[in-house]
C-alpha cells in the first residue's frame, strides 16, 4: 500500500498530472497559526500530522480509475478528444426502404434497455480484485516439495516403496475373463434394478437365517385410492365464473347445508321426550299409594281345565288299550292306499312339467338376468367405493366445506379478489380423502400444572 501511494505521489509532481476536480479551498490561504507539538512521541504522529492532501489526492485518483479506467495523464489524445466535423449527411432512402422503415415506426420504438438493467450494470472501470483463496490450494508447500522429491529420485533410477509393492504382486490373468466377456452387441439387455438376482443357496437355509428375501406382497402396487393427488376446482369456483357454472356450484353448496339440517333435525327427534310419557298428577300419586290400599284375595277365579288337558288324557287311554288284527289291517291298508296316492300325484306333476317347459326355461333366463343385474351393481358399487373414503380408525372423514362466494361477493378482477381457504388444510384433507392417513382431531393441550395468579405490589397499590 505505501508503495502504491509513493509511486502516485510521484505521478502527481509530474508536470503532465491531470486532476479532475480542484483541491483548493479559500479557509486553506488563510495563514493559521502553528501549534508547536512534540513529534517524537508516536502518539502526535497521526494526530497532528496534516495528511488531506495525501486524502484528495487519492480520491481524486481513485474517481479517474473509476470514470476512465486509469490516470488522465496517462492516456492518449485519441482517446480524450474528437475533432467535431458535424453531422454526416445521409442518403436519401429509397422508395421501398422508406416503406420498410415506416412499417417499422408502425410497429414500435426500436428497444432499449430497461432501467432496472442498467440500474444493475457495473459503473466503474476498475477491475474487481482478484480472488487469492480461488488459486489456493491446502498443503500446497508440502505437495510441491514432494512432487520435486519424487521427480529427482526418478532422475536417480530410484523406485519409490509403493511403487515396489505394486510391482511385486503377482500378475493376474486375464486371459479367462476376457474370453468370458461378450463383445456382441445384439446381446439381450439387462435390468439391474428390473430383475431379480439369482439366489443359489439352500431357501431352508436362508429362511431360517432370515436372509431370504420377503415377498413383496401385490396389494402395495395397489394405489389406496383412484383419486388425483390435486382435485380441480369446478368452474363456479373461479374468480369471474360463468353465471351457470356459478350457479351450478351454488345448487351443489344448498345441497350439502339441506343434507346438515336434515341431520339435525333427525338429532332433534331422537332426542325429543314424547308428551305421552311424561310424569302427570295422577301418575304421580298412584306411584305414591302403590302397596298402602289392601287387595282382596278372595277375588281370584278358578281356572278351568283346557282342552289340550284332555286330549292328553284319551290319547293315554288309547295306548293302554290293545289293537285288534282287524284294527291292524286297516291302518296297513290305508297306508298303501296313501303311498299310492302320492306316487300318481308326483307322475301326474312330472308330466305337466313336460308342457310347462317354455315357462321353466323363461324362469331361468329371467333369474339368469337378475343374478347378472345383481352382479353389475355390486360391481359398479364396489369401483364407487374406490373413490370413497375408508374407515382407518376411530373417527370418519369429514368432507371440507366448499369455498362458494355469491354473486354479489365475486371480484371482477384478480387485484380485487380475496384469499380463501388454506393450502395446507387442503392438502390435509387430501390425504385423508385418499386413503393416506387416518382422520384425526388436533390433540387437546391438557395443563399439568396449576396456574398460580399473583397481584403485584404495583397493582395492589392502583385498587
Amino acid at each position: 500500500m505505501a508503495a502504491r501511494r509513493r509511486l502516485k505521489r510521484v505521478a502527481s509532481s509530474q508536470p503532465g498530472f491531470l486532476t479532475l476536480k480542484s483541491s483548493l479551498n479559500p479557509t486553506d490561504l488563510v495563514a493559521t497559526r502553528r501549534k508547536r507539538v512534540n513529534r517524537n512521541k508516536k502518539k502526535n504522529w497521526n494526530k497532528y500530522s496534516d495528511i488531506n492532501d495525501v486524502e484528495e489526492f487519492l480520491q481524486d485518483v481513485r474517481l479517474q480509475e473509476r470514470t476512465t479506467g486509469g490516470l488522465l495523464s496517462e492516456k492518449t489524445d485519441d482517446s480524450l478528444f474528437f475533432v467535431d466535423l458535424g453531422q454526416p449527411e445521409k442518403p436519401e432512402p429509397k422508395a421501398e426502404a422508406a416503406q420498410h422503415d415506416e412499417g417499422k415506426k408502425r410497429k414500435g420504438k426500436a428497444s432499449r434497455p430497461l432501467r432496472i438493467d442498467l440500474i444493475l450494470q457495473r459503473d466503474s472501470l476498475v477491475p474487481p480484485p482478484k480472488d487469492i483463496l480461488a488459486y489456493q490450494q491446502p498443503n500446497a508447500k508440502k505437495l510441491r516439495r514432494i512432487a520435486q522429491k519424487a521427480e529427482r529420485l526418478a532422475a536417480k533410477g530410484v523406485v519409490p516403496r509403493r511403487q515396489k509393492r505394486l510391482l511385486s504382486r503377482r500378475p493376474v490373468d486375464r486371459t479367462a475373463k476376457k474370453a468370458e466377456t461378450n463383445n456382441n452387441p445384439d446381446r439381450p439387455y439387462y435390468d439391474i434394478w428390473g430383475q431379480e438376482p439369482k439366489v443359489s443357496a439352500d431357501p431352508w437355509y436362508l429362511q431360517q437365517t432370515g436372509k431370504k428375501l420377503v415377498k413383496r406382497p401385490e396389494k402395495l402396487n395397489q394405489k389406496p385410492s383412484v383419486l388425483p393427488a390435486v382435485e380441480v376446482i369446478a368452474p363456479g369456483g373461479s374468480y369471474n365464473p360463468d353465471f351457470f357454472s356459478h350457479q351450478a356450484l351454488l345448487q351443489e353448496a344448498h345441497e350439502v347445508e339441506v343434507q346438515k339440517k336434515k341431520q339435525e333435525d333427525k338429532l332433534e327427534r331422537q332426542l325429543a321426550i314424547n308428551k305421552e310419557d311424561k310424569a302427570t298428577e295422577e301418575t304421580n300419586l298412584r306411584e305414591q299409594v302403590e302397596g298402602l290400599v289392601e287387595e282382596d284375595e278372595n277375588d281370584e277365579e278358578e281356572v278351568a281345565p283346557s282342552k289340550e288337558d284332555d286330549e292328553a288324557a284319551l290319547a293315554a287311554i288309547a295306548v293302554t288299550q290293545k289293537k285288534t288284527e282287524r284294527q291292524i289291517k286297516k291302518e296297513k291298508a290305508e297306508k298303501l292306499k296313501e303311498q299310492q296316492r302320492l306316487t300318481n300325484r308326483r307322475q301326474t306333476e312330472q308330466q305337466q312339467q313336460l308342457f310347462q317347459l317354455r315357462s321353466i326355461k323363461a324362469s331361468i333366463r329371467q333369474q339368469e338376468q337378475k343374478t347378472k343385474s345383481k352382479q353389475m351393481q355390486r360391481k359398479s358399487k364396489q369401483e364407487a367405493q374406490k373413490a370413497q373414503p375408508r374407515r382407518l380408525g376411530k373417527l370418519k372423514f369429514q368432507a371440507p366445506d366448499l369455498d362458494v362466494q355469491l354473486s354479489d361477493e365475486l371480484a371482477g378482477s384478480l387485484r380485487q379478489l380475496k384469499p380463501e381457504g388454506s393450502i395446507l388444510k387442503d392438502r390435509f384433507k387430501s390425504l385423508q380423502k385418499r386413503n393416506l392417513i387416518e382422520p384425526r382431531e388436533r390433540a387437546k393441550f391438557k395443563r399439568k400444572l396449576k396456574v398460580k395468579y399473583v397481584e403485584k405490589r404495583a397493582f395492589k397499590e392502583i385498587t
